[in-house]
Parts: C-alpha cells; sequence; structure tokens
C-alpha cells in the first residue's frame, strides 16, 4: 500500500522553478508565518543539511522536536525558534521518512521543501492532501516552465502561489532561525492568507 499523507493540518510543498533561488528561505518564511507559541509548524528539508539547535526555541517546538524523534530516532530534527526544523536525506527513502515526519506533526501545519528532482514522488504520495503548493521562481525567465507547472498542479492541489522575488537575505536567515515576524520582510500577506486558508476536505 502506498505510503500517504493525512489530511489534518495545512500541508505546503514549496520548490523552485527552474533555476530559481530561495525556496529554501520562501519555505521558512512559510513555516515561521504559520506558527504561535503554542503550536510549532515543522519545516521539513528534502535534501538539506542537518538543523543545528537554536540558541532560543519555544516549548512548543521543542516538544515537537521530542515526539519526532520518538517516532523516528535517527530523525535529524532541531527545534529552531517556533519551528521544528527536518532534514532528509534525498534518496530512495526520502519520501517514506518525509510522511512519516509529518504524520507525526499532523495537528499542525507542514511545509515540505523539496528540491525539483524530488517533487513528482512527494506529489504523488501527498497530492490528495496537500492544502496548497509554493512555486518560486524567476519571472519574466521562467515563465515557461511555470505555466507548465501550474497547469500540472491546477485541479489536484486546492490552492497554487508563486513567489517572483527571493527574499531579503536578513528575512531569509531570520526565517531558517524560526524567528520571523508577519512584519520582518517575509512572504507577502495575501500568499501566506491564500495558501494558509482553511481547505475543506
Amino acid at each position: 500500500m502506498r505510503a500517504t499523507l493525512p489530511a489534518a493540518g495545512p500541508a505546503v510543498l514549496v520548490t523552485a522553478v527552474g533555476a530559481a533561488a530561495g525556496s529554501h528561505g520562501a519555505a521558512a518564511a512559510l513555516a515561521c508565518a504559520g506558527a504561535d507559541v503554542d503550536r510549532a509548524t515543522l519545516l521539513i528539508d528534502v535534501g538539506g543539511r542537518p538543523p543545528r539547535p537554536a540558541l532560543l526555541a519555544s516549548a512548543a517546538a521543542q516538544q515537537l522536536e521530542q515526539r519526532l524523534l520518538a517516532h523516528l530516532p535517527e530523525a535529524r530534527v532541531a527545534a529552531r525558534g517556533h519551528v521544528c526544523h527536518l532534514a532528509v536525506a534525498p534518496d530512495e527513502h526520502a519520501v517514506e521518512a518525509a510522511l512519516a515526519a509529518a504524520r507525526a506533526a499532523r495537528d499542525g501545519l507542514r511545509v515540505l521543501h523539496a528540491p525539483a528532482p524530488t517533487v513528482r514522488p512527494l506529489l504523488d504520495a501527498s497530492v490528495d492532501a496537500l492544502s496548497g503548493v509554493l512555486l518560486r521562481a524567476d519571472l519574466p525567465r521562467d515563465r515557461p516552465l511555470l505555466a507548465l507547472a501550474v497547469r500540472g498542479l491546477l485541479g489536484s492541489v486546492p490552492r497554487v502561489a508563486v513567489l517572483k522575488h527571493r527574499l531579503p537575505w536578513m528575512a531569509e536567515r531570520r526565517a531558517l532561525f524560526g524567528a520571523l515576524p508577519a512584519s520582518a520582510g517575509g512572504l507577502p500577506d495575501s500568499t501566506v492568507r491564500k495558501l494558509l486558508a482553511s481547505t475543506p476536505r
């Protein structure tokens, strides 16, 4: 039986179109936007470096870290600010590991950041439960590829958003520490509202 992502809290896939840079920072910024004091969000980074623990982490992020380690003892995970970061190796087990982590954090926001080669397997396994996809694309250079990507997603994913410009360096750094407030140059409010709005199931 194929592993699938459970439909609970919002689950958003973030990836880059073409050679556009900044999708990792955008994913972290979205994770920050969906976090609060009582509920941490999970940022799953397929192919990312193992995260280092931050000096400051919320109690909710630390609790989510412990829950993930209980389910996945070998997980490369760390609480950072209001976000719990998990790195998944980009191998044949990447999709299974990412979905197992997402199931353990099913009550909150799950943000899956994935490079292009791993996007299709993740979509195949979780498209029915994804609440949205965020595409980082440089326009007009990536317009043809973006059109193909959006066309392939429409009808499968409730919401698709495009980030046309990379976030400022400082905003990315703060987001990756799980400490980017909404007023500090993160994702546009309209993008956050679109991707994190409740989706009827």
